[in-house]
């Protein structure tokens, strides 16, 4: 009988483990052998903060990046075929949304394999939850161009996207481009299009505020190198 593949929940940033992982993950990740995640030394870590008595030594890793070969990922869930529960770690927050673990989550449906998600915290949702704006209809782009004029006329895009579909946009960036993404929404769409920064969500220095393009002008965050997410509703 083959094993099940559980996605795992992590922190979003150094909070404390109780605050956002339920009790019952962290009886699971005592349990668990085989572990797909994007960054073996910070998964290491997480482990040992939500128990110290799991041995490190005693686990196997399958490194799951931007480097990872399609041949390779073709052998992470021979452990499940072998009966061996796997768990799937992203590097923040919830395994198979904007992360490479995805591909691995479809392979095992693929191969018959169980497959069960496990509560935890998701930026993109909290900031949705906390944002005042259309939870009904949203969706999330990922990240934008990078390139000035070619991001400008993305955000111009959604602004109308979200207008005609009465729908939430939501997006990211790299955190040392946050200040820059942040201004040229303000430079580029209405002035009564509301936005939403959600920023350090479940940190001690969280910072959830929504105004319209006019109030948020002048009165910018310093967001550089913060996990930020966000949203637009024109």
């Amino acid at each position: 009988m083959a094993g099940t593949l559980y996605l795992i929940p992590t922190t979003l940033g150094d909070s404390s483990i109780s605050s956002v992982i339920p009790g019952d993950v962290a009886l699971l990740l005592k349990q668990v052998k085989h572990f797909i995640v994007e960054d073996i030394r910070t998964t290491r870590r997480y482990l040992k903060k939500v128990d110290k008595s799991i041995n490190i030594d005693e686990l196997t890793f399958y490194e799951l990046n931007k480097h990872t070969t399609p041949q390779q990922k073709s052998g992470f869930l021979n452990a499940a075929n072998k009966g061996n529960n796997i768990g799937i770690i992203s590097e923040a927050g919830c395994p198979g949304i904007a992360d490479p673990g995805a591909d691995i989550v479809a392979a095992a449906h693929q191969q018959n394999i169980k497959v069960v998600p496990l509560v935890g915290p998701s930026s993109i949702l909290l900031s949705l939850m906390a944002s005042g704006m259309n939870g009904q209809s949203f969706a999330f782009q990922g990240y934008l161009p990078i390139k000035s004029g070619e991001r400008a006329k993305a955000i111009k895009h959604l602004e109308g996207l979200s207008i005609r579909e009465r729908q939430t946009q939501i997006f990211i960036e790299a955190p040392y481009r946050n200040n820059h993404l942040l201004k040229d929404i303000l430079a580029n769409c209405n002035a009564k299009t509301r936005v939403c920064v959600a920023c350090d969500i479940s940190l001690e220095t969280e910072f959830i505020k929504t105004r319209t393009v006019s109030q948020w002008k002048g009165k910018l965050p310093e967001l550089h190198k913060k996990p930020t997410i966000f949203l637009i509703q024109g």
